[in-house]
């Protein structure tokens, strides 16, 4: 199993500091969060605080916890992406889901904000940013996006592309169907919220069966956020070792709630990873 850390507070210069203090903790991965305007709290441009992350650090996955495409013209998505990828050397992941409607880059702008139309962005996007990533001509036409014949150069550094972690809410087919065309699933269940997400580690047993029947080839990751008590490492890995055995390959550690100022966060990224072997 891997371990990050998503940093859910800071300015950019304090964020990118914290990516290297995630890194130097022997974490493998250091994530910020994806948002335009979330009630009071401060918000930055993702691409530009995971560029500077991505100077501040040498070996750590970088991402953004996480991205909807539904909200984000998926050219330009492709194109930030593939430059960061090069900027990070190829360490870009990229998790996306359908997004909150609470942000109000989709609510307070006139952004579809019902779950099947965004729910067709998404798919439509992935198949738009796939293609252009193969720096092959790619043309597109679909129910919200047209693209007449281009061709994106350079191709990220990645082959065959930035890896792609989707969304799966367990066990809806359709949910994990999308997930399973890609590189990975962040764990969800049917009917969880982000506060009572509902997976256990029996959900990602269950989930890790479903991977393998399907006949997915090549790796495949399982990811499950959540948070730990740094100050028990003891205890921090008897509450992730279950999702390990289960089939889990990447624990994120989440702490979205308060106590998290950028102090508190890096008094949890310094206790390290709740590593459960």
């Amino acid at each position: 199993m891997r371990y990050g850390f998503v940093i859910t507070a800071g300015g950019p210069r304090e964020v990118a500091g914290l990516a290297r203090e995630v890194e130097e903790s022997g974490w493998d991965g250091a994530f910020y969060w994806d948002g335009m305007a979330i009630g009071a709290f401060d918000t930055y441009d993702p691409w530009v605080v995971m560029a500077a992350m991505a100077m501040r650090t040498e070996g750590v996955r970088i991402g953004a916890m996480l991205t909807p495409p539904a909200r984000r013209r998926p050219w330009k998505l492709a194109r930030e992406a593939a430059t960061l990828d090069h900027l990070s050397g190829g360490r870009l992941v990229m998790p996306v889901g359908l997004g909150a409607v609470d942000d109000g880059g989709f609510s307070k702008v006139g952004e579809p904000v019902d779950r099947k139309t965004r729910a067709q962005k998404l798919d439509e996007s992935l198949e738009i940013l796939t293609g252009l990533w193969s720096g092959e001509p790619f043309s597109y036409e679909g129910r919200h996006y047209r693209l007449e014949e281009m061709t994106f150069l350079p191709r990220p550094v990645q082959r065959p592309r930035i890896p792609i972690w989707v969304v799966g809410a367990w066990p809806s087919e359709k949910s994990m169907g999308r997930a399973l065309r890609y590189d990975g699933v962040l764990a969800a269940r049917v009917g969880g919220t982000l506060e009572e997400p509902g997976v256990t580690p029996e959900t990602i047993r269950e989930i890790k069966s479903y991977v393998e029947k399907s006949g997915k080839e090549g790796a495949f990751d399982i990811v499950r956020e959540g948070e730990t008590p740094g100050e028990d490492p003891a205890a921090a890995a008897s509450m992730v070792r279950p999702y390990a055995e289960a089939g889990a390959t990447w624990w994120i550690e989440a702490p979205w709630t308060p106590p998290n100022s950028p102090e508190d966060l890096s008094r949890r990224i310094k206790q390290g990873p709740p590593r459960a072997d």
